[in-house]
Order: structure tokens, then C-alpha cells, then sequence
């Protein structure tokens, strides 16, 4: 266990940056998410690498503030946030 890990999909310049960047009190509700996130399927898949079954598919996630779409690859022992959307203000 612990090499689970999280990680912005495809990167974090695509998924958070743009135009208009999300305020950082948003990302970091995002960033603390998607660490607990990773904890409970690291919890859920022990050995991850040798997971066969059919993923959960992409997942949505609230936090204060917004919400953001991820998806749990078991056999990459990853957690890929794909979009983030901060409610307007």
C-alpha cells in the first residue's frame, strides 16, 4: 500500500487554469477531496495493480464551493480529476 496517488487529467493547467482560473480556496477544497478519495480506494482495492474487474466510471464529487468530475483506475493506483467547475460568485 501508499502508492496510491492523485492527479489532474491532463494536467493541471488544463483542468484548473484556462481563462478564468478557479479561486485557490476552491482548488484546495478540490486538492484535500481528491486526497480522501484516494484513501478510500486505496482502502477498497489492496493491490490495485492486479484489479480485473469493470471501472466505476467518471464520478462526481461536491465541495464547497463547486464540484469536480474524477475518475479511480485501480490498475494504475490513480485518481484523475478531469474538470473542476467553482459555482459563480
Amino acid at each position: 500500500m501508499g502508492s496510491w496517488r492523485w492527479e489532474y487529467g491532463p494536467d493541471e493547467a488544463h483542468v484548473i487554469g484556462g481563462a478564468t482560473p478557479a479561486p485557490a480556496a476552491f482548488v484546495a477544497e478540490v486538492e484535500q477531496r481528491a486526497r480522501e478519495i484516494v484513501r478510500a480506494a486505496e482502502a477498497l482495492h489492496l493491490d490495485g495493480t492486479a484489479y480485473q474487474g469493470a471501472g466505476e466510471g467518471v464520478q462526481t464529487a461536491f465541495v464547497p464551493g463547486g464540484m469536480f468530475l474524477y475518475l479511480t483506475v485501480p490498475r494504475h493506483e490513480c485518481v484523475d480529476v478531469l474538470q473542476v467547475s467553482a459555482w459563480p460568485t
